[in-house]
């Protein structure tokens, strides 16, 4: 497979580049995606960042990208707006709107009783989803009442910058869905399921047995909702992708690139925040709301569709900032310091451990920005606890 790069070096590798033709992102993804950068030969026995970057700028950014693509790589040029616009699938998502239902099953009525307190009580959702816009998603819906249950594979790497925070007022758990027993697991908690929240590659989970149909067949009625990269539509559909990509085949990246202003170009940098993620999770959260709405007034079962390339364009479509106001000028961000500043305390949350390991040990207790929502009827729950890893609990339903 050639010698595997060192974290340190991928990670420097995997930012934009604009020499000659060669504008590509690289995606950090684990172990398996950097041996595919072998097959391709860009990158053997390179022994640092520099050797990996000459190596790159051998190609044409497209090409590479295309040739990536074709052995399931995530890597992506960097373009225009124009470039992205007249791009097939630039072409082919235009007036895409950025959350979609579908109908997919007949199904009786939802029948809802009881005095509630959140509008999402009594819904138990599955959480199939790894960074960002998913977990995001599934967060937003525990903040508001939902039993979620956090599943995710044993086999894949943890990473507890993100899952920690994304994982409040949820319950994870782990299944191995190469292991018939654990996907006979997932099949049971599925048949009591409300929602089924998946974010994996585009037939990730249909090869495993739980696509749209397969788990509206196990439990008619249900909300299935699906993110992707790329949408339902045109030639990328089934391609694999990240916000961060996504902001560069479209152009967001290329616009901070440029400056927006006739000013020399400043070099090449990453977006300061995950906008398309969190919004893309937060317009997920909005989907299924709306679904489980159609289960009580229409009955049936849905699809809620969401793409963070129609999310990418729904944003874009808002307009841009001048560019005295995008790059003057502001407010810095509040630095990480104990004690924290006054903006960040007044925003702040305690949250403990939560889950059957505790018993090995003391709670772990963290700071968190509270929930987004301001709501006078329905307040969020601002969770008091988080499981902090991610098999702190049984693979059942509370």
């Amino acid at each position: 497979m050639g010698t595997r790069i060192a974290a340190g070096i991928l990670w420097k590798a995997n930012g934009l580049s604009e020499e000659s033709l060669s504008r590509l992102l690289l995606s950090k993804n684990p172990d398996p995606s950097v041996d595919s950068s072998f097959k391709l030969g860009t990158a053997a026995q390179v022994p640092s960042d520099d050797g990996v970057r000459d190596a790159l700028l051998q190609w044409n950014s497209f090409e590479f990208e295309a040739e990536a693509a074709s052995k399931k790589m995530v890597a992506t040029a960097l373009r225009s707006f124009e470039e992205w616009d007249n791009h097939p699938h630039g072409r082919a998502l235009a007036g895409v709107p950025p959350v979609a239902l579908v109908k997919v099953a007949d199904a009786p009525k939802r029948v809802v009783s009881g005095p509630y307190s959140r509008p999402l009580e009594g819904i138990r959702a599955l959480d199939l989803t790894r960074v960002l816009a998913g977990p995001v998603c599934g967060r937003t819906l525990a903040a508001h009442g939902a039993d979620v249950l956090l599943v995710t594979s044993p086999k894949l790497p943890a990473l507890p910058r993100v899952d920690i925070d994304t994982s409040r007022g949820k319950r994870t758990t782990q299944l191995d869905l190469t292991d018939q027993s654990d996907c006979n697991r997932l099949a049971s908690l599925v048949k009591d399921a409300d929602v089924f929240l998946q974010a994996y590659r585009p037939g990730g989970l249909k090869d495993k047995g739980f696509g749209v149909d397969d788990v509206v067949n196990m439990r008619p009625g249900i909300v299935y909702a699906s993110l992707t990269a790329y949408g339902w539509e045109g030639p990328w559909k089934g391609r694999r992708g990240t916000a961060t990509g996504f902001n560069v085949a479209e152009a967001s990246a290329y616009a901070i690139y440029k400056g927006q202003t006739d000013e020399p170009p400043l070099p090449p940098k990453a977006l300061p925040m995950q906008a398309l993620d969190h919004a893309a999770g937060y317009l997920l959260a909005f989907g299924i709301n709306a679904a489980l709405c159609k289960t009580i007034t229409d009955g049936g079962s849905w699809e809620v569709r969401v793409s963070l390339a129609a999310v990418g364009q729904w944003i874009r479509s808002l307009g841009l900032l001048e560019p005295s106001v995008a790059f003057g000028k502001g407010t810095p961000v509040p630095p990480r310091v104990l004690p924290q500043v006054p903006e960040i305390a007044k925003l702040a949350v305690r949250v403990t451990q939560s889950g059957m390991k505790i018993a090995e040990g003391p709670r772990r207790e963290m700071t968190a920005i509270q929930h987004a929502a301001v709501l006078s009827v329905t307040p969020v729950k601002e969770d008091s606890e988080a499981p902090m890893v991610l098999d702190a609990h049984a693979a059942e339903w509370a």
